[in-house]
């Protein structure tokens, strides 16, 4: 099984300087590299003075963690790329993995808050889902011929490269048919430079929820990332992946190949000390991420949605008055005794084969040193029951 890491660099109520916040970003990622994880992902979001999510560029993080480490990967869960020039963004991506020599995981998204896509770029707002999905589809289209090709051209609804009816009459610029029309010098063809170091380009990753997006990701033979949904919701995402890559691959696909899962984690001496320490500030960044979505991501199957469940975004001060540690703790929340954790895990493994596991512990408004300890005693305690687990199944078999 695969081990990332979520870093969400929250600042609560930015009560710390952005310096600080980034020292301690940066603390966590060389434990993980001393550590032997796999991968560190960065998210992407905009304009949040509350303080849940400072980070507007996962790439700009990415090139400072490339600096400072050798061996583990560095991905974004997300890049919005609807938010992004395509072509700006296949640049960035390309010149990181140079600089990387190769350990890119080129994560996509959709992008979920409005106030975000209204002020980058209004198209993309997630409201109008059908536009939204076009732009985003034909931005990825955009992305792997730029990554994938040497020159591409590209006429959609949202862009055409190369602007058309460009001269280009250069006299140290090689006249070739890839180029130019040898004709009128018109430019038919675009490059991006760099290209990547992993050819044809870095693993994709995207974040994905709903059917639509799942269907796509599988459809593309995209790597999917899930995050709130419960174990048996899971088993049914799982499936329906599994249906749409197998057509895709032309083969059997087993359940779970090309799927991750993130998971809220912190670890303590016990249950009650989890849900005393970091109980808590989980909480509040579930109603911030939820308040658009409610709670419906969190059901079971055929479970209704509780009372106290759904807001009204249009009411300013509104709370999910049904989200409660107690209500999310058993559907999500890898909260407790490294036993617990294990456990937690464990049963993902052997319900949902999984393969790839995405380990959250920063949580807005909790202390570093906790963030640290609860990390430490994941990589110390739950980390060898799970190899360990790995490891009997296999001499089972």
């Amino acid at each position: 099984m695969k081990l990332g890491y979520f870093m969400n660099a929250g600042n609560l109520g930015l009560k710390k300087e952005m310096a600080q916040v980034l020292d301690e970003t940066r603390e966590i990622v060389l434990y993980l590299e001393e550590s032997d994880w796999d991968v560190i992902w960065f998210p992407e979001h905009h304009f949040g003075h509350e303080g849940y999510e400072v980070i507007p560029n996962p790439l700009m993080v990415s090139s400072d963690i490339g600096a400072r480490t050798s061996r583990i990967r560095i991905g974004q869960a997300a890049n919005i790329i609807t938010y992004w020039h395509p072509l700006r963004l296949a640049e960035d991506i390309a010149l990181l993995d140079q600089l990387t020599k190769g350990r890119v995981e080129f994560g996509i998204g959709r992008g979920i808050y409005p106030r975000e896509a209204m002020n980058l770029n209004p198209t993309a707002d997630v409201r109008d889902s059908a536009t939204n999905r076009a732009l985003f589809e034909e931005t990825y289209e955009i992305l792997l011929k730029a990554l994938s090709n040497k020159f591409f051209s590209h006429k959609g609804k949202f862009y055409e490269f190369p602007y058309p009816g460009l001269e280009w009459r250069h006299r140290l610029s090689p006249h070739t048919p890839e180029f130019m029309d040898m004709k009128t010098a018109q430019i038919t063809g675009v490059a991006v430079i760099p290209e990547p170091y992993q050819k044809p380009h870095p693993p994709i990753s995207q974040v994905i929820d709903t059917p639509p997006s799942i269907k796509w990701a599988a459809s593309q033979k995209i790597q999917g990332l899930f995050w709130q949904p419960t174990v048996p919701e899971l088993k049914n995402r799982f499936e329906l992946y599994r249906e749409e890559r197998s057509k895709a691959e032309g083969r059997d696909m087993p359940l779970g190949e090309g799927l991750g899962v993130l998971r809220d984690v912190y670890v303590a001496d016990s249950m009650e000390q989890a849900e005393r320490e970091a109980g808590e500030a989980v909480l509040a960044y579930f109603h911030w991420t939820c308040h658009f979505r409610g709670l419906g991501n969190m059901l079971l199957p055929g479970e209704s949605l509780p009372p106290g469940g759904k807001l009204d975004p249009s009411t300013p001060g509104g709370k999910l008055d049904a989200l409660t540690y107690e209500w999310l703790h058993p559907r999500n929340l890898l909260f407790g005794t490294p036993d617990y954790v294990a456990e937690r895990i464990e049963e993902m493994r052997q319900e949902l084969n999984l393969q790839t596991l995405l380990v959250g512990t920063s949580f807005p408004g909790l202390q570093h040193d906790k963030i640290m300890r609860s990390l430490k005693l994941f990589n110390e305690e739950v980390l060898p029951r799970v190899r360990g687990a790995k490891v009997r199944a296999a001499a089972a078999q």
